[in-house]
């Protein structure tokens, strides 16, 4: 095997082992909120209610990732990428090992924003080292078989923690035996990323994101990625949160198991279809392929408050083997997350793989993938909040109904924007 291969590969079990953990949290976040069962407080004579706290069990976590966005970017390219890396993962090691011992809300929020930091450093080095290291007419497709890394990762991550949780009791315990598996193979892939990767050599001095800041063609995308990170996040964050909560919180109250499903047929249609979608985007532009996948992925999210109806109407069974009794939601709820997959594998190696474009050839990989990051996180630490407050406040429907909203909203100012600075021909040659 040459070194430029054993390096990809290398990055793809970076990608894989922070995936697995990532998910696997994601899964268990709504037996995470009944374990500890928020409720309201008050802190400097305001009443923070138990949907903000809700909401703050994943803004802790993104809140996180947007303080380390720039220090860690520009360390990236200042020095080592490698060895960012490799610290990124050690950190995470560490927080996945506390998350057994978080007993207050406090603690698990802690706990959730020193992984946002280790997720953050993780992901934006391997994506910059693996967009470093492939030539400009593969990029795509070798950042769509890194991220199916990571989507195989997620769908295993999500099965083992609902038949895990299942397995162990069902109850505050059962996180133990989950979270020292995630640290288990994170350390493994740490020190093998280590071993594998060759030093960084590339040195960018002075402070790229200026630069980056003002290209065009991140700036037209930009006007996309500020409103879709709030589609993404209200969408990813709630579509587990609404299959396993209780049924008397607008829930619908499934087990573990069936819970992992439905985040599992998201990342198995993106794993499958990455690798592929990017490979075309490689050979036939990227806009189109952001467009597309754009506005498909909010006409599915505004559906899926229609599961329950679609199921009855549909007349689909309310109970399965292995799973037991669920309710007529369950198929369209998993197909509907299937679809979310879909339309993200479009999207998703086009819009990765023109900030490795546009890095490579401005200097600074790092800090294009930090640009990126940026611009995602306003609408990803503010969604979370908002979920919260529309999932106690108005209505679970209406978590979806924004999501969605902020997606279409998005590819049409996109394409808005694209046409203005590139000319009305832009969607199909850009």
């Amino acid at each position: 095997m040459d070194d430029t291969k054993l390096q990809f590969y290398a990055l793809y079990l970076t990608r894989f082992a922070g995936g697995f953990g990532f998910i696997t949290l994601v899964n268990l976040l709504p037996k995470f909120i009944n374990y500890l069962d928020p409720t309201s407080i008050e802190l400097l004579g305001f009443t923070l209610s138990s949907g903000f706290i809700v909401g703050m069990y994943v803004t802790g976590f993104t809140l996180a990732q947007t303080v380390a966005v720039v220090p860690l970017a520009w360390g990236g390219d200042r020095f080592d990428k490698r060895l960012v890396l490799v610290g990124s993962m050690a950190l995470g090691v560490v927080a996945y090992a506390l998350f057994p011992l978080a007993d207050t809300s406090l603690s698990f929020i802690l706990a959730r924003a020193l992984q946002g930091v280790a997720v953050t450093g993780a992901g934006l080095m391997s994506l910059a080292l693996v967009g470093e290291i492939a030539d400009e007419g593969t990029r795509a497709n070798h950042i769509g078989k890194a991220n199916a890394a990571r989507f195989a990762s997620s769908i295993i991550g999500a099965a083992t923690a609902g038949g895990l949780y299942d397995y162990f009791g069902s109850d505050g315990d059962a996180f133990t035996p989950i979270f020292a598996l995630i640290t288990a193979i994170l350390a493994v892939a740490t020190a093998l990323a280590w071993l594998s990767l060759n030093p960084d050599r590339t040195r960018i001095h002075g402070f790229p994101f200026s630069d980056l800041a003002l290209n065009r063609r991140i700036i037209s995308l930009t006007s996309f990625r500020a409103q879709y990170a709030v589609a993404v996040t209200l969408v990813r964050t709630w579509i587990p949160i609404y299959a396993g909560l209780e049924a008397v919180d607008g829930g619908l109250a499934y087990g573990a198991l069936a819970v992992s499903l439905t985040i599992i047929a998201e990342k198995f249609c993106n794993m499958l279809l990455q690798p592929y979608t990017g490979k075309i985007s490689d050979q036939n532009g990227r806009a189109l392929f952001i467009f597309f996948g754009g506005g498909l992925y909010g006409l599915v999210a505004l559906a899926v408050p229609f599961s329950p109806a679609i199921g009855a109407a549909l007349g689909l069974p309310s109970t399965l083997p292995v799973l037991g009794p669920l309710s007529s939601a369950f198929i369209p709820l998993v197909t509907l997350s299937g679809l979310l997959g879909v339309a993200d594998s479009f999207r998703e190696p086009a819009s990765m793989a023109l900030f490795a474009d546009e890095g490579t050839d401005d200097g600074g990989v790092a800090s294009s993938f930090g640009i990126r990051e940026l611009v995602w996180r306003p609408g990803s630490v503010v969604a979370p909040l908002l979920g919260g407050y529309l999932m106690a406040e108005v209505g679970m429907e209406w978590v979806f109904y924004v999501g969605g909203a902020s997606a279409i909203t998005g590819v049409l100012t996109f394409l808005g924007v694209l046409s203005y600075f590139h000319g009305p021909s832009a969607l199909t040659e850009w």
